[in-house]
């Protein structure tokens, strides 16, 4: 008999999950097809939860391993590559995989030292385009047009199957990250988009009101498109300091 497959890598996070039995259920279908790394953000019911326990049917190691986070950006904080599975692109400039081609893109960047994260939306309405606007590419399964909406469990056990055969192809792609260093993670990236956009607050770059979160997601879009390592988010924040100080901008010990 071979031995059991258990991945750290990638991690599947719910994001605001309701139901209790939903998420055993996502549990149960994880183990099944070899992974193990379960987060959780902001679930609905009381966590532990015992009908997530009940519906895992043996999965508890997956449960009792989960990580909960009350913000998305404790869940991603170590997350170098962010994919949310969504119905629709939403109008993000972003990749659109389906399910075999983003396992495929994700055995790719774990060769790589990558560190992946799914992202599924809660039951009732999905992710919010904020949210969604966090990933580096989305996922769409091939549904029925006219019957789209799917189980959170079943949407899971499809990218889960999908990955479990990407686990037996050997020619991975390899256009996928052009650059041997290290990726920076989210909790990095925020970091450099958080001063980014104060500096350009400061700036009164966001002009009219009304349109500033829309401008300040296409800005994020475009670094992140970009695959951003650590040493060049690092860069960036050299270059934003540089220049607002250097055009007479707030002093050095004000940054």
């Amino acid at each position: 008999m071979p031995p059991p497959i258990e991945e750290e890598w990638p991690a599947i996070l719910l994001v605001r999950p309701q139901m209790g039995e939903n998420i055993g259920a996502v549990a149960r279908v994880l183990l099944n097809f070899g992974l193990i790394s379960l987060r959780l953000v902001a679930p609905r019911d009381r966590w532990p939860n015992p009908k997530a326990e009940v519906v895992a049917v043996g999965a508890d190691k997956v449960l009792k391993g989960a990580r909960v986070e009350w913000s998305l950006d404790e869940a991603l904080a170590d997350a170098t590559l962010v994919i949310a599975a969504s119905a629709r692109p939403r109008g993000l400039e972003k990749p659109v995989w389906g399910p075999r081609e983003a396992a495929l893109n994700i055995r790719a960047a774990l060769a790589l030292g990558e560190k992946p994260v799914v992202m599924f939306g809660p039951e009732a309405a999905g992710m919010e385009t904020e949210e969604i606007a966090r990933a580096d590419a989305i996922m769409t399964l091939p549904v029925n047009p006219g019957f789209a909406s799917l189980n959170l469990a079943n949407a899971v056990a499809v990218f889960a199957f999908a990955y479990a055969e990407a686990r037996q192809v050997e020619d991975l792609p390899s256009w996928f990250r052009d650059s041997e260093s290290e990726p920076a993670t989210q909790e990095e990236l925020e970091k450099l988009f958080g001063h980014l956009e104060q500096e350009l607050e400061h700036g009164r770059f966001f002009h009219p009101d009304d349109k500033a979160a829309l401008m300040k997601r296409n800005l994020r879009s475009i670094f992140l498109r970009a695959r951003l390592t650590v040493q060049e988010a690092q860069t960036l924040r050299g270059v934003i300091k540089a220049l607002t100080i250097g055009r007479g901008g707030r002093k050095k010990d004000d940054l």
